[in-house]
């Protein structure tokens, strides 16, 4: 495309140009896919990486996935091992949750002892 329009040097302040060479995901395209020569890959390459740099273009777009499930996701049960067995270390492990959130955690006060 540059080689076919004479263009010597690729502007990187033209974004509408540089998004034809980037992926829907923000990733620079291959020579293969943009069907320039080596010298103005170099050179879209290096426009888009100082187009990144001053912000006017992003470096990642973020898309939602579509499969969101998987063993560590959500509010589920998880792996066997990655809670302690019902008993004092479950309630140990609980409050020590519940004060690193900043939970309010109540503590019964034995009389006697006071």
């Amino acid at each position: 495309m540059f080689c076919a329009q004479k263009i010597a040097w690729v502007d990187y302040k033209d974004t509408n140009l540089l998004r034809r060479f980037i992926t829907d995901r923000g990733k620079i395209k291959a020579r293969t896919n943009t069907g320039t020569c080596a010298q103005h890959q170099r050179d879209v390459a290096l426009a888009i990486k100082t187009a990144r740099e001053l912000a006017l273009l992003p470096y990642l777009v973020r898309t939602l996935a579509a499969d969101k499930g998987g063993p560590r996701r959500g509010r589920g049960p998880g792996r066997p091992g990655d809670r302690p067995a019902a008993g004092e270390d479950a309630v140990v492990a609980d409050v020590a949750e519940a004060e690193v959130a900043g939970d309010v955690v109540g503590v019964e006060v034995d009389e006697q002892l006071v």
